[in-house]
């Protein structure tokens, strides 16, 4: 049985002739859309049949979108992202502030001990460090003198005594002795010749050995190995028994221009030598010390320990050796400790509401009195700083969230008054007119002149 239409509202009466209409009109579309199925089944058979609801007009051919469109469209999006984010991400406010400086100077004097191991304000005492180094130099110098006497020319001889019957003879200093090429030498000391010992027939000689020299100047008496005599001896017994034998040459002698050595040439080594190892002492002083300590030109001290040569003045020679050894000392202290100082006093005497200006410390020092082998030394200083008035920057940045820039410079200038001398405000990025809300975006920078 056919469901029975329930209207609202029912629909109007047609006539018969509007009814008849209808159905003509329906009967004709029915009629037009089964020819299309048939020309469609004739002219493309592998085509799918049209769903039910598809409507009885043909398809229309849609027009593929180019690639550079959508290329654009997605650039766009991307633009529009961009400006978003910096829009309401990256705005910033770089505030920069100039507070105006003001110098305090100040004068102390303080010692430098080396008893001190820590910086006593209180004392006004900072640690001090000795320094020693020692050098010793040696060096050869020539002689200027000039010689014309001769050199005498020495050596040893071996004085034999064979006397019989056995007895020890004395020759007095000044005795002369004779070689047998008939150079005559001398000897300036008391010699006591030791008996001979008899043992049956056989006689050993008693002996002894000194220096003789020549009588006169000149390499001739520089003899080989000779045999000698006894000169005052003869007419005697004894002048065949005493003899002499020389072991080695004679050497020494010499004639002609020579070099001396001259009181001059020794105090001029003396001076020349002192300087240069001095000169040594203080440098090898010196890089004891690092350059985290100062040291003051007074605080070092220099002293001869040993200044000597073995060559006598007047002695004939080409050159002489001069010896000298030097002590130097100091007493230095840290730059660092003296800084403390500085700072430590300072801050116990800037003013209530101020703030030490970094890197402005200026400081000139000078020695009155120094013991350098006691480790102390006072020292005079001259010492400033530069100071400002003390700004939050926190509290600062707080109060300026939102603020546009003339609004910037009236609070700057009501907080601080005259104590900053200039104020700017930059907003990034250009379209910003205020300065953020946030206060990590907020920068705050002191700078000074």
């Amino acid at each position: 049985m056919p469901k029975k239409k329930i209207y609202d509202v029912k629909p109007p009466r047609l006539t018969p002739k509007v009814e008849k209409k209808i159905k003509e009109f329906v009967a004709e579309g029915k009629t037009k859309k089964s020819r299309a199925r048939k020309q469609a089944r004739v002219s493309k058979p592998q085509q799918q049949i049209q769903p039910q609801f598809a409507q009885p007009q043909e398809r229309s051919v849609r027009r593929k979108r180019p690639a550079w469109a959508s290329i654009s469209i997605g650039m766009l999006l991307i633009l529009i992202i961009v400006c978003v984010y910096l829009f309401f991400k990256l705005p910033k406010a770089d505030i920069t502030i100039w507070p105006k400086v003001d110098t305090l100077s100040f004068q102390q004097t303080i010692t430098a001990d080396k008893a001190s191991a820590t910086v006593d304000l209180a004392g006004d005492v900072v640690p001090a460090q000795y320094f020693q180094a020692t050098k010793t130099n040696s060096q050869d110098f020539p002689a200027t003198g000039n010689a014309s006497n001769e050199g005498r020319a020495t050596g040893n001889i071996i004085i034999y005594n064979k006397y019989d019957p056995p007895t020890p003879l004395t020759l007095k200093a000044g005795t002369h002795f004779m070689s047998d090429s008939g150079k005559l030498f001398i000897t300036f000391q008391r010699v006591v010749i030791p008996a001979a010992k008899k043992s049956g027939s056989k006689i050993t000689p008693g002996s002894v050995q000194i220096e003789v020299q020549a009588v006169e100047g000149g390499t001739d008496y520089n003899i080989a190995p000779a045999n000698f005599s006894v000169p005052g001896l003869k007419g005697t017994a004894y002048y065949y028994s005493i003899y002499a034998v020389s072991a080695d040459v004679m050497s020494g002698g010499y004639s002609g221009k020579v070099k001396k050595v001259t009181a001059d040439d020794i105090q001029q080594a003396e001076d020349t030598l002192t300087s240069q190892t001095t000169s040594d002492a203080i440098f090898s002083l010196k890089n004891q010390i690092s350059s985290d300590y100062i040291l003051l030109d007074n605080a070092m001290l220099s002293d001869v320990t040993d200044a000597s040569t073995q060559t006598e003045s007047g002695t004939v020679a080409e050159n002489f050796n001069y010896q000298v050894s030097v002590t130097a000392s100091a007493l230095a202290f840290k730059k660092s400790d003296m800084e403390q100082f500085a700072r430590n006093y300072v801050v116990s005497q800037i003013p209530e509401g101020k703030t030490l200006l970094d890197n402005s410390l200026a400081i000139n020092y000078s020695a009155s009195k120094i013991d350098i082998s006691g480790g102390k030394a006072t020292l005079n200083l001259d010492f400033s700083v530069g100071v400002y008035g003390a700004i939050d920057k926190n509290s600062l940045a707080l109060s300026l969230l939102g603020k546009n820039l003339e609004q910037v410079q009236q609070t700057v200038d009501s907080t601080f008054g005259d104590r900053v001398s200039n104020t700017q405000t930059d907003l990034w990025p250009f379209w910003v007119r205020s300065v953020p809300k946030k206060q990590k975006a907020i920068t705050i920078d002191l700078k000074f002149q």
